[in-house]
């Protein structure tokens, strides 16, 4: 492997561990948030991405229903849930949700998708993803709040299998790959980066920046930032923990369908694709301990360069590779965290 190889494929590998961290940061913050494990993230990123390609291609894509569907679930649970406790149903919450479902219904079938310009095609793509975040926290774990972690990681695999399914049926087995955003390409000495690598970056860094201004400087931002801290806490304080889930749900969805619309261009992207991807995320949660996003951020970035380097050296065996980096961290902290029967009750 000469020097110019080894640039190349350091850069494939940053773009890819950047992708990896933004889906790290997404699974520690609705774990530490809700003690969730978020086994659907992955499908979050393909829809995104498979969205796009469809809106792109003029096709008008069926996930629409999907949302429709899930927003006359939500309805129904909410207003059987304010018929057994007596208490006043919030019918215009409920009337906006469903006008917000027939606008992105007449939106993507109405438009003319193919002739829009790319950032109102990834605009639409986000309006749509998005909702599906808080949605599927109502119907499928706000009743758990409070169960035991294992069994909302049961419901979590289970909900994983039930959209992959639901995947298949919308986008077909097909995969997809999106236009990129730009055909440009700048020289850094020896190495040409193209404009695909900058926009990953760039929008890495700018979400970095916009999520550390959400949680530091909005009141929002910092109900969740307590809820991460102390649960209990935080809800004595009178922080819902049903806001926080549901606000946590739609910023890794949000996060997880851009992630999607920002690989899909270097990458072609099935319907089953998403879990994959959301494991190598979760390998830089690990690391960082589901707690630091900087040290998972990190781990991310050393998964990404390790894959990329792996598909040179053994391409077979990548996969293999960078799921057993997980192990010598699994071993590291069950030999230096103290935990007793006591402390698990």
């Amino acid at each position: 492997m000469d020097f110019n190889i080894a640039l190349i494929l350091g850069q494939d590998g940053i773009t890819s561990g950047a992708i990896y961290a933004l889906l790290a940061l997404c699974i520690i913050l609705v774990f530490t948030v809700t003690r969730i494990l978020l086994i659907p993230l992955g499908e979050f990123t393909v829809f995104g991405a498979l969205t796009l390609a469809s809106i792109q291609a003029g096709t008008p894509s069926t996930i629409v229903w999907l949302v429709s569907a899930f927003c006359l679930v939500n309805l129904c649970l909410d207003a059987w849930e304010s018929l057994r406790n007596k208490t006043a149903f919030q019918w215009k919450k409920q009337l906006g949700l469903v006008g917000y479902c027939i606008i992105l219904v007449l939106c993507m079938y109405q438009l003319p998708l193919a002739d829009l310009p790319t950032f109102f095609q990834i605009l639409l793509t986000l309006a749509i993803i998005t909702p599906l975040g808080p949605m599927m926290y109502r119907t499928f774990f706000q009743s758990l709040a409070s169960a035991k972690s294992l069994v909302l990681l049961i419901v979590s695999i289970a909900s994983h299998v039930a959209l992959v399914g639901v995947g298949l049926i919308i986008f077909g087995p097909n995969g997809a790959q999106t236009r990129p955003f730009s055909e440009a390409s700048f020289e850094l000495g020896m190495l040409s980066v193209n404009s695909q690598t900058l926009c990953i970056l760039f929008a890495f860094v700018l979400l970095i920046i916009a999520l550390w201004y959400f949680f530091d400087k909005t009141l929002y931002g910092k109900a969740l930032h307590a809820t991460a801290v102390n649960r209990v806490g935080a809800q004595l304080m009178g922080i819902s923990p049903i806001f926080a889930g549901k606000i946590t749900f739609a910023l890794a969805a949000f996060i997880g369908a851009l992630s999607g619309i920002l690989i899909s261009p270097i990458t072609t992207l099935y319907y089953d694709s998403g879990f994959v991807i959301s494991l190598k995320g979760f390998v830089g949660a690990i690391i960082g301990g589901l707690v630091s996003f900087p040290v998972a951020a990190v781990g991310s970035i050393v998964v990404g360069l390790i894959e990329s380097f792996s598909m040179f050296w053994a391409s077979d065996y990548k996969e293999i590779i960078v799921f057993t980096l997980i192990i010598p961290f699994l071993i590291w902290k069950s030999l230096t965290s103290r935990h007793s029967e006591e402390d698990g009750e």
